[in-house]
């Protein structure tokens, strides 16, 4: 829940700064601020790869994938590549690709630690229908994040 929160958080900040300053910025725009939530979203995650959840999140890989040790660190990585790709206009798009291609792939892990009664953290996983719900909203914001049209919403 904590990433959620976050991703909200940090995305209607964004627009509110965006919204002080209207017409000038990258959080002018939805898409902008989108992109700082998601930023946000996936250093919280990436960084949670490396420090002080990398053992939950070891227990999430499904067993026929392997090395769970490799596969963290290698998620990790992307998701924090992908969360300061998003924020660099050249590096957007591709970005927004990669992170898009990562939330499909992490979805086994997802799906595992739910019906698994894997804990994270020392709480229940998030059960899978909220999940699936949370994944399609970050879906969905990546998408837009890295694809959206820069207009600036007048008032």
């Amino acid at each position: 829940m904590a990433p959620l929160i976050v991703f909200v958080v940090v995305t209607l900040l964004a627009r509110l700064a965006g919204s002080l300053n209207p017409g000038r910025g990258d959080f002018a725009t939805l898409p902008g601020a989108l992109r700082a939530g998601v930023a946000a979203l996936f250093l919280l995650t990436g960084g949670a790869h490396f420090i002080g959840m990398r053992a939950d999140l070891m227990r999430m890989v499904p067993p026929a994938f392997g090395n769970p040790g490799f596969w963290v660190t290698l998620t990790g990585l992307a998701e924090l590549a992908g969360a300061i790709g998003i924020l660099i206009p050249v590096t957007r798009r591709l970005a927004a690709v990669g992170l898009l291609l990562l939330l499909l792939a992490v979805f086994p892990a997802n799906v595992y630690a739910a019906t698994h009664q894997i804990t994270l953290d020392g709480e229940a996983a998030t059960p899978l229908f909220q999940r699936s719900i949370e994944q399609i909203v970050y879906f969905a914001a990546v998408l837009w994040a890295g694809f959206g049209r820069a207009t600036v919403l007048r008032s």
